[in-house]
C-alpha cells in the first residue's frame, strides 16, 4: 500500500489507537497511537527544525496496521507506504530504525531514545490533528521535489 495523501495518513494512523505496541521482554506494551504522539513530540522539543525526524517517529506504527510480521518487515512496510508522500527520508528513517539494528548515526540515535523515552514519559503530547501542518508541509515539499526527477 502506498499512501497518497495526509487525510489517508491520518485515518491509518487514527486507526493505531488501541493498538498495543510490544516492546519486547522486560518492558510493558503502550498504545501505539499514543506512543507515537509521544516520541513526535519529544523529537519536536529535542530537533525543533527537524520535520523529517519528528514525522519519522509519528508514523513508524503504521507498519503493524498492513500487515503481520516482525519488526524489521512492519519497518518496511511503513516506509514503503510513507516513501511517495513524506519521501526517502522519512522512509529511510522508518525502514532502519528497528531497535535491534545498530544505531548508525545521530539521527536514528535520536529517534531510538525518543522513542524510549516515551514509553515512559507522561505528558500531554496533544492530539494527531496538531500534526496535519507539518505532514501537509512535508508532502508538499517532497511533491515538489518528485516533480523535479
Amino acid at each position: 500500500m502506498e499512501l497518497r495523501s495526509v487525510e489517508e495518513l491520518m485515518d491509518l494512523l487514527y486507526a493505531c489507537r488501541g493498538t498495543r505496541d510490544d516492546p519486547g521482554p522486560g518492558a510493558s506494551p503502550v498504545d501505539a497511537y499514543d506512543h507515537a504522539l509521544r516520541t513526535a513530540a519529544l523529537l519536536r522539543r529535542g530537533r525543533p527544525a527537524d520535520k523529517e525526524l519528528q514525522v519519522a517517529g509519528l508514523v513508524r506504527p503504521v507498519g503493524r496496521l498492513l500487515g503481520p510480521g516482525e519488526a524489521a518487515e512492519r519497518a518496511d512496510r511503513a516506509a514503503d507506504a510513507v516513501r511517495p508522500l513524506l519521501g526517502e527520508r522519512v522512509a529511510g528513517l522508518v525502514r532502519r530504525h528497528p531497535r535491534h539494528e545498530l544505531a548508525d548515526d545521530d539521527d536514528l540515535l535520536t529517534l531510538r531514545t525518543a522513542e524510549e523515552e516515551a514509553r515512559t514519559a507522561c505528558f500531554d503530547a496533544g492530539v494527531l490533528e496538531d500534526w496535519r501542518t507539518v505532514l501537509e508541509l512535508l508532502a508538499a515539499r517532497n511533491s515538489r521535489l518528485g516533480a523535479v526527477d
